[in-house]
């Protein structure tokens, strides 16, 4: 049977990204990628739209019925899980995330595996180019070749 258990470390660490998430919210636009070796995946968020909860007791985000990021216990310690539709990420502490800041907005990228979730502030609806934009600042931080993800900069 596995036990799960949500550590000091984690409930800090990864409750200080999910506060960070739930900035990244507090913007107009926000835009969520998923990207890996085959492709791309783009959607945009209006948060004047789609209702933003931030639930600080149960350390969870909610944006409307598509997202949720939610700090987990787990046999490690502690997992932040991001939801965004039928996407699903599973971050476990340092090492897995990243902070990006361009003329454009703010984001922070999500690693798992061969695969990485962006988050993205907008300053102003993106209208033209907005997968050369989005790419661009996944770049910044992640780099694949052959199909697998060779570099991924951490910022912790």
């Amino acid at each position: 049977m596995a036990v799960s258990t949500l550590d000091t470390h984690a409930l800090f660490a990864l409750g200080d990204l999910r506060a960070k998430l739930v900035k990244q919210f507090q913007g107009r636009f926000v835009y969520v990628t998923e990207q890996n070796a085959e492709g791309l995946y783009m959607a945009e968020i209006d948060t004047e739209d789609a209702l933003v909860v931030d639930d600080k007791q149960r350390l969870e985000l909610k944006v409307g019925d598509h997202f949720r990021a939610a700090v987990l216990p787990s046999r490690e310690g502690g997992k932040l899980e991001v939801r965004f539709r039928d996407i699903r990420i599973n971050v476990y502490g340092q090492g897995d995330y990243a902070f990006v800041s361009v003329p454009d907005g703010e984001g922070i990228v999500l690693r798992e595996g061969q695969g990485v979730m962006l988050v993205f502030a907008a300053n102003e609806q993106v209208r033209e180019g907005l997968g050369k934009t989005l790419k661009a600042v996944t770049g910044k931080v992640a780099k694949w070749r052959k199909g697998e993800l060779t570099t991924f900069k951490a910022s912790e």
